[in-house]
Formats: structure tokens, sequence, C-alpha cells
């Protein structure tokens, strides 16, 4: 069976190939504190479940130190020339989209057609993970299908991703922190303390108020938070199970769709995602850091009005 494990060892041993150049960069300053930050995010995902919970919080401290005394800085990756990517860009044209294509193709095939696919007793992809495993093996074969486009090798897709990586920074690493914050949070009772300040302020007798501060709470948190995962344990577990489903007897599964839409709707609306916010403005080099959340403010909020309504009408 293709399990999600061994899509966090690949995704591990990449980490483990960044810190690796990283640290033979000589053109970094920062490249011991660098290679050091990347190598304990690779340990993360090799190691996996068999680090205790205080040897992970202790390497997350040591990486958020590391990123908090600016140690954390990119190098120059031996990447295409930009002459020689032009060329291979004017030369390649729009096949250059076929491997970009293939990741949401094939885990759209693995996810409806190769579901109930069994070799033997055993199913081929996890039942338990079957999106993010069929996504997997969309990259998996994306990559396969750039190195056949551009005739490069898979070492060379390693360096680009090192690149990318070195580009991005410590935000790539953003996400996963916030996500696991979101549930520290849940399991701090903070979801409770929500409850309690938003039935006392807000009049939770009308539907339509529930649904508003619902779904506007999805995207309050997320903007403070930066991260919808994060938000979604304390607002559901505040607001979403005791008033909608408790209460007005929501169906579990729209609330949660629809929560977490509106989750997103706060995403486009925060620096504090700065894997969608910071980083395309760094890699764009655009003048103004606020950029990108200008441009999808227009977006964000009508589409959190329609959240609202969709989960009062739908739930």
């Amino acid at each position: 069976m293709i399990a999600l494990d061994f899509f966090y060892v690949l995704v591990g041993l990449l980490f483990a190939a960044t810190a690796l150049m990283n640290l033979r960069d000589g053109s970094n300053p920062r490249r011991f504190a660098t290679a050091a930050f990347w190598g304990l995010y690779a340990l993360v995902y090799l190691a996996g479940e068999r680090l205790s919970p205080f040897v992970a919080g202790v390497l997350m401290v040591a990486m958020a130190l590391l990123a908090g005394c600016s140690l954390v800085r990119p190098g120059k990756p031996g990447a295409v020339s930009e002459e020689a990517r032009r060329a291979s860009a004017a030369r390649l044209g729009h096949r250059l989209l076929v491997p970009a294509l293939a990741i949401p193709l094939v885990t759209m095939i693995g996810s409806t057609l190769l579901k109930d696919v069994r070799i033997g007793a055993e199913p081929l992809l996890d039942p338990k993970n079957l999106t993010l495993v069929s996504m997997g093996c969309g990259a998996i074969a994306a990559l396969a299908l750039a190195c056949g486009v551009t005739r490069a090798t898979p070492l060379q897709g390693v360096r680009e991703a090192r690149r990318l990586i070195d580009a991005m920074g410590w935000a790539v690493v953003l996400p996963h922190m916030l996500a696991v914050l979101g549930l520290l949070f849940a399991e701090a009772g903070v979801g409770k303390a929500v409850a309690a300040v938003t039935t006392s302020a807000i009049p939770m007798d009308s539907r339509l108020v529930a649904c508003a501060a619902f779904c506007g709470g999805m995207a309050l948190f997320t903007v403070v938070m930066g991260n919808g995962f994060a938000a979604f344990p304390v607002i559901a577990g505040g607001i979403g199970i005791p008033v909608l489903v408790g209460v007005y007897h929501a169906n579990p599964a729209v609330m949660a769709a629809i929560g977490m839409f509106s989750a997103y709707c706060g995403t486009l609306m925060t620096p504090m995602a700065a894997n969608f916010n910071v980083v395309p403005v760094a890699l764009l080099d655009l003048p103004d850091k606020n950029a990108v959340i200008k441009a999808q403010l227009p977006t964000a909020l009508p589409l959190l009005g329609v959240n609202i309504l969709l989960l009062y009408f739908l739930m």
C-alpha cells in the first residue's frame, strides 16, 4: 500500500538535501545556521512519530530561535542561468504546463478512480489519506514529466527545489507550526473561552447571527493566526459545534467545509499568511509589501458574505 509515511520520508529527504546544499555553499555567510534550520526540519519528517513530543518541541524552539535571530539566509544555488532559463522556456513553450497540470489530474484520478483498487487484500492507496497520497503521486509524476520535457535530471529538480525553498525561507515552516498552534489552543481551552465570550456578547438566538459569528470568527481568527487550520479547532469548538450543531442541528460536514472556506477568506487578508501573501511579494520584488493583500481584498470580503449566506441556507 502506498501510505502517507512514504511521502513524509521524501519531504524529509528533500529538506535534508536543502540543508546539505546550504552547508556546502561557501557564498552563504550563515550557511551553518541555515543548514541547521533545514536539517532540523528534515529530522521532524524523517523521524516522525519516533520523536518524543518533548524532543519535537525542542527542535521547533531551536528552529524558531534560528529564524527569529535572522540566521536563516538564502545562498546561491547552482540553478540554471537566467539566459538559459529564458531560452529553454521559449523552446518548450506551453509544454511546460504539462508537469504542473499532472498534479491535479493524478490527484483526481487517485481520489476517484483508484480509491477501490486493491492488490491482494491491501488497497493500492492509503484509504485514510487518499487525497494526500494521490497528490504525492501527482507530484512524483510531475517531476518525471518535467525531467522528460526539459531533458533535465532529478538532481536538477532538487536544486530548483532548494532555490525555491531558500527564496521562501522560514515562511515554508509557518503553516505547519500554526496548524500545531491551533491544536494547542484547543487543548488549552481557548475554544471554550471563545464560546463564553461570543455567546455572552452576541445574541445567538438568531440563526443568521450565529452563522455570521461562526464564519466571521473563522476569518478573523485566521487573520490573527495566519492559518485556517489553526483557527478551525478554536472556532468550531467555540461556536460551530455547541451553537450551530448543538442548537440549530447543522450538518457538521457543511459547517466544517464552509467554515474552512471562510477561514481562507481570512488567509487572503493577512500578512500572517506569509507563504501566501509575503513570499510572492519577495519573489516578484514588488515595491508595496501589502500589494498581494490589497489585490485580494475585493475577492475576500464579498466571498465571506456569500459563505455566511451559504451556511445559513445549507446547514
